[in-house]
């Protein structure tokens, strides 16, 4: 029996973790609050894996929150590795981001050096070096870095689109590509993680790299829409990717290198590009 303790509730990823581990024999999933030092209430020496989800996200935040951001996405992060490894767990899982490469970034490797834009970033980033200095005999760290995260009832930039593609008649015909990961795909690398005891950074994604128009060309037709694709501001939204965040985001290319997310005993793709769609959006 493998013993799990996400630290974080109510988030996306922990409650998504938790209900899709469920489907699995020999595995006991159990959530404790991080707010006012709660976590530390809770019986650690019972675990062998600790996956520490709690955190602040957000792609611009406000200078005022700058403290803020270091106190709960680093110095937190390291609290809880510490005393789970002072009570031998034996794993400790932390959810990075692959905002810790920036946005001057759009093809990353293994060569690739972080290079984080802002505050957020460069916090997990930070999380990412120090737990990684606790890694040691007996207790494995592992940090994940994944693309943007989707699924039903996930919040950013995904629902942003999917509101679009089901009202807008028109839509830029843009030739990019992102990286992204289904929730089910995580959901089954996580697991494989902890059923291996991994330790390391790992960078999963979907197998497939997705292009803007597609997707909210597929979003519309699951939803019986029909979006006409132009291409007449395609020059205008090449400067302004490279120019607006927000732009970035939706028009410009930002993917892993294949090679990155692929673990030679890790078939975690459970979801195909058009499935994953299909189960985000019906």
């Amino acid at each position: 029996m493998k013993r799990i303790l996400i630290t974080g509730a109510n988030s996306y990823i922990g409650t998504s973790f938790e209900k899709w581990m469920k489907q699995y024999d020999g595995y006991k999933v159990d959530t404790v609050d991080t707010l006012d030092g709660k976590w530390k209430q809770a019986d650690f020496s019972k675990y062998d894996t600790v996956f520490h989800v709690a955190g602040l996200a957000h792609a611009d935040p406000k200078p005022e929150m700058r403290d803020l951001y270091y106190k709960v996405n680093t110095d937190l992060a390291v609290e809880v590795a510490g005393y789970a490894k002072a009570h031998g767990v034996k794993q400790f899982i932390f959810m990075s981001s692959i905002i810790v490469y920036g946005n001057n970034n759009s093809y990353i490797n293994n060569d690739t050096i972080p290079t984080p834009k802002n505050f957020y970033g460069d916090s997990k980033l930070q999380a990412d070096i120090r737990l990684h200095k606790m890694q040691a005999e007996g207790f494995n760290v592992v940090s994940i870095r994944p693309p943007m995260i989707y699924g039903k009832g996930s919040k950013g930039n995904y629902p942003r689109l999917s509101k679009l593609a089901k009202k807008a008649p028109i839509f830029p015909s843009v030739r990019n590509e992102r990286s992204m990961l289904h929730i089910d795909n995580l959901c089954e690398f996580l697991r494989l993680v902890i059923e291996n005891n991994e330790s390391g950074i790992f960078y999963p994604q979907n197998k497939e790299y997705v292009n803007t128009a597609e997707l909210v060309r597929t979003i519309a037709g699951i939803n019986n829409k029909n979006v006409v694709m132009i291409g007449i501001f395609n020059p205008m939204l090449k400067l302004l990717a490279d120019k607006v965040t927000t732009f970035n985001k939706l028009f410009g290319n930002l993917v892993y290198d294949k090679s990155m997310s692929n673990y030679m005993d890790f078939k975690y793709c459970v979801r195909n590009f058009e499935e994953s769609i299909k189960l985000t959006e019906v």
